[in-house]
């Protein structure tokens, strides 16, 4: 039996991913082997593989993935042989038929998560609990914008949103994803491609605007964010899905308001085990209650990753993408 990983030795477009074949290497003390049987695909991938985020190459990709524990090393002690498991990082390295893990970055996973949904959802739903519950607080009642809302993240957002009692303003680019959005909890979608985001809003919300906006669009959708804003609201940017916000100035956040804009970051989120235990088990109970449904829209056999690069580039994917071993 041989380990299939995918490999970048430069950066560029999907044409640089690369499959390399190994032996299973066995696991170290606090370490575990892991057979995946579902790898999840996020936007950030890409971003490691263009040099957005810079990585040390060659590097492996993909942060997330769901299978059974094959082996464990030495003073591991909170888990078996079959155990079923997930993981968001840290490292990466996912895009892979099996991967040497610490346990200590493992979740166990409840009987009611498949491994196709935990590999769809981990990194995804975690970064909303982070996002809406502790970044920016979101309260029931609030009225929020939420860009890309028919994609992998923002379809998860905007249930979770609804769920705790938030009304939502969704931006999508085609009429399909409108459908899903709208099916997903949105109360208003806005297709930004036939109309400008900052006054429909304004429409909407009778001229205050939102106290808060989720954007992981980035650079084409910032404005936008900020004409959106309510005084003194925030927006949470997240992402960079058309390239990072550049050359901003602090001086903008007065004159449109008094604004908070931050940058946060999953891992700062989870960076204790209470954090990251409270916060799963929040995720869990989400999913699991049926308050939030995640969405499968696509699979690709593991091997075809840089078609499903592609694709998610081109905006052609809709709720979240998995790839299988």
């Amino acid at each position: 039996m041989t380990l299939t990983r995918a490999q970048i030795a430069q950066h560029g477009g999907p044409e640089v991913i690369d499959w390399v074949e190994d032996g299973i290497p066995a696991p170290g003390p606090g370490e575990v082997l892991i057979e995946h049987s579902a790898i999840g695909l996020n936007f950030i991938d890409t971003y490691h593989r263009t040099g957005l985020y810079p990585v040390e190459l060659p590097s492996g990709l993909g942060l997330e993935a769901a299978g059974t524990i094959a082996a464990l090393g030495e003073d591991v002690h909170d888990y078996a042989v079959g155990d079923r498991v997930a993981y968001m990082g840290p490292g990466l390295g996912a895009y892979a038929t099996h991967r040497v893990m610490p346990a200590s970055a493992m979740f166990r996973l409840p009987d009611a998560i498949t491994n196709e949904i935990a590999a769809a959802a981990i990194l995804k739903a975690a970064t909303v609990e982070g996002l809406v519950d502790r970044c920016a607080d979101v309260q029931p009642g609030d009225t929020v914008l939420v860009h890309a809302a028919a994609g992998g993240v923002g379809l998860i957002m905007v249930q979770w949103l609804k769920a705790i009692g938030a009304q939502v303003i969704g931006t999508v680019s085609t009429e399909a994803k409108e459908q899903h959005a709208r099916e997903a909890g949105c109360d208003h979608v806005i297709r930004y491609t036939e109309t400008e985001i900052a006054p429909q809003v304004r429409e909407i919300t009778g001229g205050a605007g939102v106290p808060v906006v989720f954007d992981g669009v980035g650079k084409d959708t910032f404005l936008a964010s900020l004409d959106s804003l309510a005084p003194r609201g925030l927006l949470v940017s997240y992402g960079n899905a058309s390239g990072p916000v550049e050359n901003v100035n602090l001086g903008i956040l007065a004159q449109k308001g008094s604004l908070f804009v931050t940058r946060p970051t999953l891992f700062h989120y989870y960076a204790t085990p209470e954090e990251r235990g409270a916060g799963m088990a929040r995720v869990w109970d989400m999913i699991g209650s049926g308050k939030v449904r995640i969405e499968i829209g696509q699979t690709y056999a593991l091997t075809d990753a840089a078609q499903a690069h592609r694709d998610l580039a081109a905006r052609k994917t809709t709720g979240s993408t998995i790839l299988i071993p």
